[in-house]
């Protein structure tokens, strides 16, 4: 058997890259899963990527107009007329990808698992037998725990936390999302609550369960209330080199992961486009030049990760006044960015009252996201 690319991973990543790539080349997925979906996601994707990049309507379960913003002691709401994010099912999501791939002509080998490359082949095992196929290219697109990753030797550098997340019962805004921030319950990362409807949300965070354990108490969300449960793990950081001779890393696979916010399905899909571009020229090591933007994106999300881990619960106090103050969510209203992060750090930096009162609160704060 032989292709011009072989996919490793048919997460949405990966089946996005074979629907760009199945018109002009031979291409094959191979997916360790025999389904799709069941990972741990949220599945908040920003709503003009999301028409951007061409997904699929049937994904979406719930448009999100707006999010409340917690810390301990006090809130504030950012809210537009029009949905600025979509709340997906990951296993619609992934699905209907792979059938778009495979009408265009890519090949599926599922319940197979990469073993590794040998003779310049990459091996694999479906159902205890064991087989190699050959492509020009190969690609890893399966995760943050790459095996691919592993197999060309990529080194790694980054901070890894553990998720999770419930699907609990309740009572909810629709199409407002929540954002906790408070280091009594969670020193490593913010708790958030998405709504798929007014009476079921997806509720979790990063790093412990008991800080899981401890936001559903507060929340007054009831343990007995939960439908689902999911755990994974995430990368923030680096993972080097995204390329190798003929074998390139996208998506979790290569730590494309936004720090802010732990989000991976945009900067993989976008990177894919970039993976592409390199390929149809048959450059593949321009692909790293070719996703340069996404990783100025991942170095802002790294500093701005700095300041939160060094940052007490008195100065995300005093950073929530400046955020909710008027002038604030004026600039946050009209001129942020769901997935470009840098462009709303720049809006919120260019007015000098703000720029002040956050110098005060902290010089380090200003000088990291410049």
């Amino acid at each position: 058997m032989k292709y011009d690319v072989l996919i490793i991973g048919g997460g949405p990543v990966g089946n996005y890259l074979a629907n760009l790539l199945a018109r002009d080349f031979n291409v094959a997925v191979v997916e360790k899963k025999g389904s799709f979906g069941g990972k741990a996601c949220t599945g908040i994707i920003g709503a003009e990527n999301y028409e951007r990049l061409g997904l699929p309507n049937e994904a979406v379960v719930n448009k999100l107009r707006g999010a409340v913003f917690y810390s301990r002691i006090q809130s504030f709401e950012i809210e537009r007329k029009t949905p600025q994010a979509y709340l997906v099912d990951r296993r619609v999501l992934e699905k209907g990808l792979a059938e778009q791939a495979v009408r265009k002509g890519a090949e599926y080998y599922m319940a197979t698992t990469f073993k590794g490359f040998k003779n310049g082949k990459a091996v694999l095992q479906h159902l205890g037998e064991t087989f190699e196929v050959e492509a020009d290219f190969y690609i890893g697109a399966d995760g943050v725990n790459s095996s691919v990753a592993k197999a060309i030797g990529a080194r790694t550098e980054a901070e890894f936390l553990s998720g999770y997340e419930v699907e609990v019962v309740g009572e909810f805004r629709k199409d407002f999302v929540e954002v906790w921030v408070n280091k009594d319950m969670n020193e490593d990362f913010f708790m958030w609550v998405a709504p798929v409807n007014e009476g079921l949300a997806r509720v979790g965070t990063l790093g412990s369960i008991e800080a899981l354990n401890r936001f559903l108490r507060v929340r007054m969300l009831r343990p007995t209330s939960i439908v689902e449960f999911k755990a994974g793990s995430v990368g923030f950081g680096w993972r080097k080199p995204w390329v190798k001779g003929n074998v390139a890393l996208v998506g979790d696979a290569a730590l494309q992961i936004k720090p802010t916010t732990a989000g991976g399905i945009v900067y993989g899909m976008l990177c894919a486009r970039a993976l592409r571009e390199a390929l149809m020229v048959g450059k593949l090591d321009e692909y790293e030049r070719l996703c340069r933007e996404i990783r100025n994106q991942i170095s802002f999300g790294m500093r701005f990760r700095k300041i939160f881990r060094g940052m007490s619960q008195e100065n995300i106090e005093r950073v929530f006044e400046v955020l909710g103050s008027a002038e604030a969510k004026e600039v946050i209203e009209g001129q942020a960015d769901f997935d470009d992060h840098v462009k709303t750090a720049k809006a919120i930096l260019k007015r000098p009252k703000l720029l002040a009162k956050l110098i005060r609160i902290s010089p380090a704060i200003v000088r990291t996201l410049l």
